[in-house]
């Protein structure tokens, strides 16, 4: 029987680290990112994603959390591994053996490799300029940010955030909200473990036919 990953498009430099590290070479399917946007279609897409999965797939390793409900309320059609947690930055902010449903401090928005992401600050930006007009836009964009007091780098060693190209982008999108830039410490931990096999206290193994709700990821 095999394996087969299912990866939120924001998590793709992760999982091909891990793979590389932990000597893995699953297929990898991938999840367009922007669906978080709408969970209910992240949603649809996951269980989708996972029914047409190839007939001899009997375990799918899902890259993703809980993320608003874009893994619950359906019966799974396969077996699917899934990091214990809320949301993917969590997961990547997790550096050890202890399992924590939501490590995100109120107030911070955090940056990972995909700054040019549809849901960047600089794009969410741009879109809301777009569709209320500048000044409109503006006001509303700052309302959305006017609690955040700082804008967070995930530094997990799986993709340049030191690099002069990054850093610089990463300022513009930090001074879009009037935040200092600062860096965090994570990992990939939960994802190398995730491909390995190593399914313990921080995943969740949901059987075929098994289904899932909030409480099974923060209990």
């Amino acid at each position: 029987m095999e394996k087969i990953i299912l990866a939120c498009d924001s998590l793709r430099l992760h999982v091909e680290a891990a793979q590389a590290k932990m000597g893995t070479r699953y297929e990898m399917r991938l999840l367009d990112s922007s669906l978080h946007a709408r969970p209910e279609k992240m949603n649809e897409a996951v269980f989708e994603a996972i029914a047409g999965m190839p007939e001899q797939v009997d375990t799918v390793l899902l890259a993703m959390g809980l993320c608003g409900g874009s893994v619950s309320g359906r019966a799974f059609p396969r077996r699917t591994v899934i990091p214990k947690v809320d949301d993917c930055i969590t997961l990547l902010l997790h550096r050890d053996q202890t399992w924590h449903p939501d490590l995100k401090e109120c107030g911070h928005f955090y940056l990972t490799d995909t700054l040019d992401s549809r849901l960047s600050i600089e794009n969410m930006y741009q879109r809301l300029r777009e569709d209320y007009g500048e000044t409109d836009g503006t006001e509303i964009f700052n309302m959305w940010f006017a609690n955040y007091e700082s804008v967070d780098i995930i530094d997990t060693g799986a993709y340049p955030c030191r690099s002069a190209d990054y850093v610089e982008k990463a300022r513009r999108q930090a001074a879009l909200v009037r935040c200092p830039l600062t860096y965090v410490g994570g990992s990939n931990l939960l994802l190398e473990k995730l491909v390995s096999g190593q399914w313990d206290h921080q995943f969740i193994v949901a059987e075929r036919g098994q289904v899932l709700d909030q409480t099974d990821f923060s209990c």
